[in-house]
C-alpha cells in the first residue's frame, strides 16, 4: 500500500480515474483531498510532511558508512558491464512487468505504464534509486544469472521473480487487452470486500495478503480503520476500469461516502497489491 510520501501519484490516480467517469478535478483540489484522507488538515501541511521525509532519507544515504573491515566510508562502486547486462531484463511484479536496462555503468528501470527511473550501484548486487526512496537487490541464481529482484520502498520488501521475454511480452498484451475490455480479474471483488470489512474493524486477514502489503497494512492499519470506520457499511461495489499496472480499479460505496480501491491477486489467490484513494 502507498502512504503519505506517494500523496502526488496518488492525486494523480484520482484525477485520471474521476476524468474518465466524466468528474473533473484540479491539481489543487486532489492533493486536498488526499491531504484530507490521510489524516492531514490541508495539502501545506502534507507537503511540509513529505519534504521533511525526503530531507531525512537523503541525510540517511548521503550519510558515509563505516566499512566493516577498516572503517573508511563506504563510496559508490563500478559494476563491470558484463554484470550489468546480466541483471538486464524483465521481472514480474503481480500481474505488471518491471523492466530493467543497462544504462552505461548504471542501471535503468521502470514498471509497466510508468516512466523509467535511474539506480545506481551501491554493492555488486545492490542499486539505489536516484531522487526516489527505492533500492533494488538482485538475487543471483546457480549461473549468476539474477533468479529475482527485490525491490525496496518505505521499508517494504517485494520480490520479483525474473521471467523471459515471452512471458512479460504476455503480460503486457494482458493488461493491455483488460484495459480494453474492462475486464475484471475473477475474485478481485469479493478480496476486495473482505479487505475493505476487515480493515473497517480493525482485524485484517494478514494471511490473505502478500508479505510486502501485509506489513505496509500494519503500519498504516490506524488510519485506514479510522476512515473506513468513519463511512460505515459497503453498500455497493463497481468495477470502474483496470490500471496501468493490471491491477482492478474499484468504487467502493459505503453509508457515509466512498473509496475508490486498485487491486491485484496473486496467482495463489492471495492479495498482491492494493491501495485506496479518495472517492467522490
Amino acid at each position: 500500500m502507498r502512504d503519505f510520501r506517494d500523496a502526488k501519484a496518488m492525486a494523480q490516480t484520482l484525477r485520471e480515474t474521476l476524468n474518465a467517469r466524466s468528474v473533473s478535478l484540479t491539481v489543487g483540489e486532489s492533493l486536498e483531498l488526499i491531504a484530507k484522507i490521510l489524516g492531514f488538515p490541508d495539502w501545506n501541511v502534507l507537503a511540509e510532511r513529505i519534504k521533511a521525509a525526503g530531507q531525512d532519507t537523503r541525510a540517511r544515504v548521503a550519510e558515509p558508512a563505516p566499512d566493516a573491515a577498516n572503517g573508511a566510508a563506504a563510496t559508490e562502486i563500478e559494476i563491470p558491464p558484463d554484470i550489468l547486462d546480466r541483471y538486464a531484463g524483465t521481472y514480474r511484479f503481480n500481474n505488471a512487468v518491471f523492466t530493467v536496462r543497462r544504462d552505461g555503468n548504471s542501471l535503468s528501470a521502470h514498471l509497466s505504464g510508468q516512466g523509467s527511473v535511474s539506480y545506481r550501484p551501491i554493492s555488486e548486487t545492490e542499486f539505489t534509486g536516484e531522487n526516489v526512496d527505492i533500492k533494488l537487490r538482485f538475487v543471483p541464481g546457480p549461473d549468476n544469472t539474477p533468479s529475482a529482484l527485490v525491490l525496496r520502498q518505505h521499508g517494504n520488501d517485494h520480490t520479483m521473480p525474473r521471467i523471459d521475454a515471452a512471458e512479460a511480452q504476455e503480460l503486457e498484451r494482458a493488461i493491455k487487452d483488460r484495459m480494453n475490455r474492462r475486464s475484471a480479474s475473477p475474485g478481485t471483488e469479493a478480496a476486495l470486500r473482505r479487505l475493505v470489512e476487515d480493515l473497517a474493524t480493525g482485524r485484517p486477514d494478514y494471511s490473505a495478503m502478500s508479505a510486502g502489503l501485509a506489513e505496509a497494512t500494519r503500519q498504516q492499519l490506524p488510519t485506514l480503520q479510522r476512515g473506513l470506520a468513519e463511512m460505515g457499511p459497503i453498500t455497493s461495489i463497481k468495477f470502474l476500469g483496470v490500471g496501468a499496472q493490471g491491477q482492478d480499479v474499484y468504487s467502493v460505496w459505503h453509508e457515509g461516502g466512498a473509496s475508490h480501491w486498485h487491486i491485484a491477486l496473486e496467482a495463489d489467490g492471495t492479495i498482491g497489491s492494493a491501495f485506496v484513494t479518495p472517492g467522490p
